[in-house]
């Protein structure tokens, strides 16, 4: 810390994107990009980081940084390099690996399905083994930080934030297998990041396109949603993510989150007593359009955050610091207390001794066989059968069975159709997305010709056309077997469908784990929420609910589970 100037530990305090699949890159729309953002003299990382010291860069997919694992470890040493050679401080890199909906990680990495995947398996060992296997992928395309795991309680079924990135709606559960989630990545040099302080799993907007608000009392938020992060903060988690969520009963000001006194140094830093990061969420977020950026920027600091994620106008956020240091309107003193925080972490991860990866690393660790079949084993544990009323399932494999796939998803109906194909059934897809109701006619006459039709949903509770597609095939007296991939709660929005499996997630191991159990795989996942009438006034399959294909019509929430013991939401 002696030896950097201000400019460089303010520069560590923001997390910053950058264009490009190398640190040197001259690709014209990748500068061109760069130029746009930062200035006219940045086209790449490397100038990047020469102007304006950023301790963190995050990686995205379209910023063209995650093309192939080779590549994204070329543009991590060659960042490292950069830094290095700039003011001797390694880089943090990071991205939002939370596998499932989430992924970022390019092929061939193994994906983890995702939190509510990995709930359904009922096993905090799985949370820890899929969060190691990501850790050791991340670390070989020198990937330092990952902004996961969620740790939010989901106990709101109409939540966009969060749904199947969370592990569950139960306190315990989600304490649980965030803990284990926590010490799986930094076991393997990752540091994990606890979010979304605190807490969005009663809101039902996400910050980063509306304004979320929570309504819960101060005692049901202390009671609920505060634990798993406490049990994060025990599991030596390196940093903690706040959202700009508003929360009035922790801070009546109905200031955001992540730019609250009270929230982030009253609750985080004195009660929680957590002396780790704490990194924003995006702070271009849409929750935050209608504050001057300055505004945002010294809030953030002045909050106790240590770092700045993705500012709207990233070089006038920095000078927005600079000039609030040099005018004493923010103290150096407190800009060196979250400097030291970040590089102690910097520190403690290894990057002062090394920060580069290995083109040997990468081939001996991303996407292997061992990790593939890690995230298998998760997925398939995963799947959850809550109704087999009319014995459909499972599909004679190898049998020729004409079989429908349509429903929701672009690439998850082909995906699942191949699949299908490959264990010797005729399957046919048919997408439909969200159907007006010619092509849901047109898709009942399909299903007419087939000996059996799988429909995909996913948050079917917020799209009406989903539903009567649904509808419509269980009307047509056809045989269907209803597939949610997103949250499980679709069922509530056609409580008829004789047959009804959860895969909790639309990705290819997902997918795998469901074209499996659907010809013939033993389902042995269960819900790790409770499902609900859409007025919330019945519970129609409760927290633990799952059955085998021999254990009758209809699934029942077995006694004596590991995470049992809290009501009923």
């Amino acid at each position: 810390m002696a030896d950097l100037t201000l400019a460089e530990k303010v520069g560590q305090m923001f997390v910053l994107q950058v264009n490009g699949d190398t640190a040197t890159t001259t690709n014209p729309t990748d500068v061109a990009a760069n130029q746009a953002l930062y200035g006219s003299d940045v086209r790449n990382g490397a100038e990047l980081l020469a102007k304006f010291h950023p301790g963190g860069i995050i990686y995205f997919n379209a910023t063209n940084n995650l093309g192939h694992p080779q590549q994204v470890a070329l543009l991590s040493n060659g960042l490292q390099k950069a830094a290095l050679a700039d003011h001797g401080v390694p880089v943090q890199i990071s991205t939002d690996q939370e596998g499932g909906s989430v992924s970022r990680i390019p092929p061939p990495s193994a994906v983890s399905p995702g939190n509510m995947a990995i709930g359904a398996t009922f096993d905090r060992d799985v949370s820890y083994s899929t969060a190691a296997s990501t850790g050791r992928q991340l670390r070989a395309m020198g990937i330092n930080m990952d902004h996961a795991p969620v740790v939010d309680v989901n106990t709101n079924p109409r939540n966009t934030a969060d749904g199947t990135r969370a592990f569950s709606d139960r306190t315990e559960t989600v304490s649980a297998f965030g803990a284990a989630a926590v010490r799986g990545y930094q076991h393997n040099g990752v540091a994990a990041t606890a979010k979304h302080f605190p807490g969005l799993g009663s809101a039902e907007a996400n910050p980063d396109t509306g304004v979320a608000v929570v309504t819960e009392t101060r005692e049901e938020i202390l009671r609920t949603d505060i634990p798993p992060f406490r049990a994060a903060i025990d599991a030596g988690v390196k940093s903690i993510m706040p959202t700009a969520v508003i929360v009035p009963a922790l801070d009546p000001t109905r200031t955001p989150a992540v730019l609250s006194k009270p929230i982030i140094t009253g609750l985080l830093r004195d009660t929680l007593h957590y002396d780790g990061v704490i990194v924003t969420d995006a702070l271009r977020a849409d929750a935050l359009k209608d504050i001057p950026q300055d505004q945002v920027i010294l809030g953030a600091i002045n909050a106790g955050n240590d770092e700045l994620l993705l500012p709207a106008d990233p070089p006038a956020a920095i000078a927005t610091v600079l000039d609030a240091v040099r005018e004493g309107t923010i103290s150096r003193h407190r800009i060196d207390q979250s400097v030291y925080r970040i590089l102690r972490m910097k520190a403690e991860l290894g990057l002062f001794d090394d920060p580069f990866t290995t083109s040997e690393a990468v081939d001996s660790t991303v996407g292997t066989p061992r990790e593939q079949q890690i995230m298998a084993d998760a997925a398939h544990r995963s799947i959850t059968l809550l109704r087999n009323q009319a014995g459909v399932l499972p599909l004679p494999a190898n049998s020729g069975q004409h079989v429908l796939v349509t429903g929701w998803g672009f690439n998850s109906v082909p995906s699942l159709a191949d699949k299908l194909s490959a264990k010797g059934l005729v399957a046919t897809p048919m997408w439909t997305g969200s159907p007006d109701q010619q092509t849901i006619q047109q898709v009942v006459a399909a299903a007419g010709a087939s000996d059996v039709t799988v429909v995909l949903t996913n948050n079917a509770w917020g799209d009406v056309t989903q539903q009567n597609l649904v509808k419509a095939l269980l009307a047509a007296k056809v045989k269907v077997v209803t597939v949610a991939v997103g949250g499980p709660y679709d069922i509530a929005y056609f409580p008829s469908a004789p047959t009804y499996l959860a895969a909790y997630g639309y990705r290819d191991v997902s997918l795998a784990a469901l074209a499996n159990t659907l010809v013939g795989t033993e389902p042995i996942g269960r819900l790790p929420v409770t499902i609900r009438t859409p007025d919330g006034t019945q519970v129609l399959y409760r927290y633990g609910s799952g059955m085998g294909f021999g254990d009758g019509a209809q699934a029942t929430a077995p006694g004596g589970s590991a995470f049992a013991g809290q009501p009923e939401r």
